[in-house]
């Protein structure tokens, strides 16, 4: 059900022409949108069924509403729960040669196939609504992971170790590694590890910035699961030696999803980890990000101006690049030109020349940055201010009149004046150039089906530096743990922010080299609210727990 396959389909039909068809795939698959939700937006189909219908009538299959249907147990129990999640499959109707079966994809001839060998019974495909199938699969099946065990059961692998190692290409491996990436997505993970040990293979996916471990498939197939997963990212599977970076381009549940693909020998293998890179996320406005009126009005003020510099600082996994794409979508418009430099570049954004920082062919940050400066821009993106070469080329730019957006690695707002000067900058030059600096962190909000509110003890209060004229009618909340957030008592996150303006006290303060904690103190008095501050805020407002808060405040 890739965006691509349905809109050929569609053209193939005659539903739509040409240029629908690139409007189309272009919101799909740059927009990050389900392919479904876009055809209804262009009023291609005024609901699903009739999309679903069109479906059938392609590939020459009953369509059917399951609105109310009800299946019998013995229909259900024909198929093992693994199989039905794994091929995203349930049963609908059974005569005396075939079993008549709905997939999540019905576009995939191979499911129906791999089916037919895994069931023995020859399956013909019908097609219904996704939704239905899925909620189908959920209800009757289970939607929690199931043991890797039944999963291998089911797809013909033993768990017990075999002298003949698997082929990466083989249908069972390419099942499992795509449920594997299709459970974490669905989980909303942000990183999936692949990790083998000496006794054991572990798979873990990180959700709202904590890493939960799934059930650990059998460790004699590591080797084989890893290297499908290099196989998907165009990496050389022979080579296990050095690290490699590549790159995964696939769909899940209709929506397109790229997962940027880092390997790493380890001592026991090779470990591979997946950065998802959700394309919604480019989608989001200034207005989306959470901030006060003050900061939005602030930062709103600042990127349209003419020149300058704006660092958003932070550790990695903060919303930096989020929020730089955000500030970019505000600015890109037909009167500018807009260039990025950024290692890599994780998503493309429409009408702004992005350039991938590549140090093995000497494309640096520097360098594409000098090249910047010949290519008439207003506005520029580095990705890092990581040396003296890079900052100082920065600095040039806004003092010619560019506007420069740039991150750095550091713990809070005036953290980053003074890493500039460890680079090796003139004071004088940041006095000069530098507009302001945004801290910011990503932090869990409490899951809304299980909030309860409680007291916390005195000593974690203190912790935070609070008393008890501070919280005086003050309700504490925290997350009691349900199905929905996993029992992490968690769901979603959201940014604390803290914004250090760079007025004409801290400039001189700047130039006079004032350190880090002198700088802080000033910003505070002219009314800078610390992340700490924000984060009390946001414990106040109900929004997350105290322990979120000193974990990363």
């Amino acid at each position: 059900m890739t965006a691509q396959n349905v809109v050929d389909l569609l053209v193939a039909r005659g539903v739509i022409n040409e240029g629908q068809a690139y409007d189309i795939s272009n919101e799909a698959v740059h927009g990050g949108k389900d392919v479904l939700a876009v055809l209804l937006e262009f009023g291609v189909f005024s609901n699903e069924d009739e999309f679903w219908a069109t479906v059938a009538e392609e590939i020459g299959a009953q369509h059917f509403d399951l609105t109310e249907f009800d299946p019998p147990k013995e229909l259900v129990g024909i198929m093992p729960s693994a199989m039905a999640r794994l091929y995203g499959a349930f049963p609908i109707t059974m005569d005396s040669t075939s079993l008549h079966v709905a997939f999540t994809d019905p576009l995939n001839p191979q499911l129906a196939e791999d089916l037919r060998f895994a069931i023995g019974k020859d399956v013909v495909p019908v097609v219904a609504r996704r939704d239905q199938v899925q909620a189908l699969i959920d209800k009757h099946y289970g939607s929690g992971a199931t043991s890797f065990d039944e999963i291998f059961k089911q797809l013909g692998l033993s768990a017990a170790k075999s002298n003949d190692e698997p082929d990466p290409n083989s249908a069972p491996i390419v099942r499992f590694v795509d449920l594997v990436l299709t459970q974490a997505i669905k989980e909303k993970a942000s990183d999936i590890h692949f990790e083998p040990f000496e006794h054991e293979f572990k798979i873990r996916y990180r959700v709202d910035g904590a890493l939960y471990e799934m059930a650990p498939p059998p460790a004699h197939l590591a080797n084989t699961v890893i290297s499908r997963v290099k196989v998907m990212a165009n990496l050389n599977i022979a080579e296990r030696r050095i690290p490699q970076d590549g790159r995964i381009m696939t769909t899940v549940e209709g929506k397109p999803v790229d997962m940027r693909v880092s390997s790493l020998p380890t001592q026991h293998g090779e470990s591979v980890v997946l950065r998802v890179l959700d394309r919604s996320s480019i989608q989001l406005t200034m207005t989306d990000l959470g901030m006060s009126d003050y900061l939005y009005s602030y930062i709103q003020e600042t990127i349209h101006k003419p020149n300058g510099i704006f660092i958003v600082t932070g550790p990695t996994g903060a919303g930096k690049t989020t929020t730089l794409y955000a500030a970019l979508r505000e600015i890109n418009t037909i009167d500018s030109k807009l260039l990025t430099a950024e290692d890599p570049v994780e998503y493309e954004l429409d009408g702004i020349m992005q350039v991938p920082v590549n140090e093995a062919v000497g494309l640096t940050f520097a360098r594409a940055l000098r090249a910047f400066l010949r290519q008439d821009p207003d506005r520029i993106m580095v990705g890092e201010l990581r040396d003296l070469e890079t900052a100082s080329i920065a600095i040039q730019a806004s003092l010619t009149g560019h506007l420069v957006l740039s991150t750095l690695h550091t713990n809070d707002a005036a953290g980053a004046v003074t890493r500039l000067v460890d680079l090796g900058v003139e004071p004088f030059l940041i006095s000069a150039t530098l507009e302001g600096v945004l801290a910011q962190r990503l932090l869990r909000t409490i899951c809304k089906e299980c909030k309860v509110s409680y007291n916390p003890s005195q000593s974690i209060l203190n912790q935070l530096g609070l008393t008890a004229h501070d919280t005086q009618g003050k309700q504490f909340f925290t997350g009691g743990g349900c199905g929905r957030c996993g029992n992490s008592g968690y769901k979603g996150r959201k940014g604390l922010f803290e914004l250090m303006d760079i007025t004409d006290p801290l400039r001189d303060m700047i130039v006079k080299r004032a350190p880090t904690l002198t700088l802080k103190q000033k910003a505070i008095e002219m009314g800078m609210v610390t992340l700490r501050q924000d984060g009390i805020r946001s414990i106040f407002d109900g929004v997350t727990t105290i322990e979120e808060v000193l974990k990363y405040t």
